[in-house]
């Protein structure tokens, strides 16, 4: 098992927690329940998908599910920057978890890149 690989597995574990504690602390109106809703689904499944791809069986299957992991975190960043515009949770709060999202959008960017490269040089040329 390669050292990234379990980084990665790890980092995606603890933002998920982070998220699970920005949810819990949020007010209880309703729409940061709504929104908290939303980003509690998408912030922690980056690291459920990320797990599926870590187990998976086929290049395919891998680049699949660290996209889904892309889009996740992708809607993750949105609701965020809405639950900031919005004045539900500060700014000087949010920083560190947004800085977070947008290393691990960059990480499952290159992680998706490199994968769809990798896949087309092993295509056979006609």
């Amino acid at each position: 098992m390669s050292t990234e690989k379990t980084d990665l597995k790890d980092r995606t574990f603890l933002y998920a927690r982070r998220i699970i504690r920005l949810f819990s602390a949020l007010s209880k109106t309703d729409v940061a329940r709504i929104l908290g809703k939303q980003f509690l689904r998408s912030g922690t499944s980056v690291g459920a998908n990320y797990r599926e791809a870590f187990r998976s069986r086929s290049r395919a299957e891998f680049l699949a599910k660290t996209g889904d992991s892309l889009k996740e975190i992708e809607e993750t960043a949105y609701w965020l920057e809405l639950l900031e515009a919005e004045n539900i949770v500060k700014p000087a709060r949010l920083a560190p978890l947004i800085d977070e999202t947008r290393q691990l959008i960059a990480i499952f960017a290159t992680i998706t890149k490199t994968t769809k490269t990798r896949s087309l040089s092993v295509l056979p040329t006609s």
